[in-house]
């Protein structure tokens, strides 16, 4: 495989796709999963990361499940990426992770909450893996310059930003679609992360709330105002998910979604000719 690159992605007729578990839950379901999304991307021409953690550092409860051990689980994302011959995505948490996760994975994410992590940012970059840096919560999208320049000021302009949601409230998001093209003058793709900002955090169980049924409405919005990529956590049975499964998308839904927003980016392709 080339090297993966953001920029080459986002300039295709299509907007791009990471998509996949939550969690990495075992290599048959992960497997599971990236076959059904390479046949109907492949299908439709749309342009696709494999997304699954190898661990979920920042979890409500201490006994949410995290994961099935680092190196079984990028060993999954491995075989993942050597069977379809498509790039993968994880989350890293500290900056001792970056290098060990580089090894396995083609772009290296950075979690919402800890993307003014100077250090994190930095070990991310110089490891030339393509940087992934979700927004704060708490940032405005003009505060994500800052954060981009640092993966820049370390060596590396392979770098995206991902919208997923701005704190409304202590157990609501909303989504402000003006930061979509406010962040795009930074020069850097920008991706809306379609299901996680449908979260409803800090419920009083310790698990994370949802609305899934507004993830269409959320993605339809996101590819009208120009969002170059989108980021949809999926699952076969999101009921039985392991982590997040509260604002997944039930994966035999992606395929109808996909269409109904190819539809939309062609009339806004339309309208720039």
């Amino acid at each position: 495989m080339q090297p993966f690159k953001f920029k080459e992605y986002s300039s295709q007729p299509n907007f791009f796709l990471l998509a996949g578990p939550c969690v990495i839950e075992g290599e048959k379901m992960a497997m599971e999963i990236a076959e059904t999304i390479v046949n109907i991307t492949s299908r439709l021409g749309i342009p696709y990361i494999f997304k699954g953690s190898y661990r979920k550092a920042n979890r409500s409860r201490l006994d949410s499940f995290t994961g099935i051990g680092d190196r079984e689980a990028l060993a999954v994302l491995k075989k993942v990426r050597d069977t379809f011959g498509i790039p993968v995505v994880t989350d890293i948490h500290t900056a001792d992770e970056a290098r060990m996760a580089a090894e396995v994975v083609d772009v290296l994410q950075i979690p919402a909450f800890l993307c003014r992590q100077t250090d994190l940012l930095v070990a991310a970059a110089r490891t030339g893996r393509a940087v992934n840096i979700k927004k704060g919560q708490f940032l405005s999208p003009d505060a994500m310059q800052f954060a981009i320049q640092k993966v820049r000021d370390a060596g590396n302009d392979n770098v995206a930003v991902t919208e997923r949601g701005t704190t409304f409230g202590y157990q609501d998001l909303i989504v402000d679609y003006r930061g979509i093209p406010e962040m795009q003058r930074f020069g850097a793709p920008v991706i809306l992360d379609v299901t996680h900002s449908l979260q409803q955090p800090n419920q009083p169980a310790g698990v994370t709330g949802g609305h899934p049924d507004l993830i269409e409405t959320i993605a339809r919005a996101g590819i009208a105002v120009g969002a170059d990529g989108l980021f949809i956590e999926t699952h076969p049975n999101p009921a039985e998910a392991k982590s997040d499964g509260a604002n997944m998308l039930p994966l035999e839904r992606l395929s109808q979604l996909l269409e109904h927003l190819i539809t939309i980016r062609n009339a806004i392709n339309s309208f720039d000719k």
